[in-house]
């Protein structure tokens, strides 16, 4: 498999996740990881998948995976927190839209 075959089945993916079938384009994503386990974006949509299929411990750890791959990704940042506050770790969830926060006054130059 190749860098287009990944790209073509995270594109997939957004497909299936925006018609809302999340159990095809889990599929599809996690076919992508299996190409390329560094793939921040796809971990990033993954996690949003899982949490959708009601997978928040899967959902955390995509969205850590995201966040460690794309340190500088704002919206990695504010899905972690998302993330984390469903799961009631609101110490946590307020420290990753902090970094959210800073992060994007950064990219604005503020």
């Amino acid at each position: 498999m190749s860098a287009a075959d990944k790209l073509s089945l995270y594109r997939s993916g957004l497909g299936k996740y925006a018609q809302q079938d999340f159990a095809a384009a889990r599929v599809d994503f996690e076919q992508a990881l299996v190409i390329d386990p560094d793939f921040g974006d796809v971990h990033h949509s993954l996690a949003h998948v899982l949490e959708k299929l009601g997978d928040l411990e899967g959902a955390l750890v995509s969205a850590l995976r995201a966040v460690e791959l794309s340190p500088e990704e704002v919206l990695a940042y504010t899905s972690l927190s998302v993330i984390y506050m469903r799961k009631g770790m609101i110490p946590e969830a307020e420290q990753a839209k902090a970094t959210a926060t800073e992060l994007q006054r950064q990219q604005d130059g503020a």
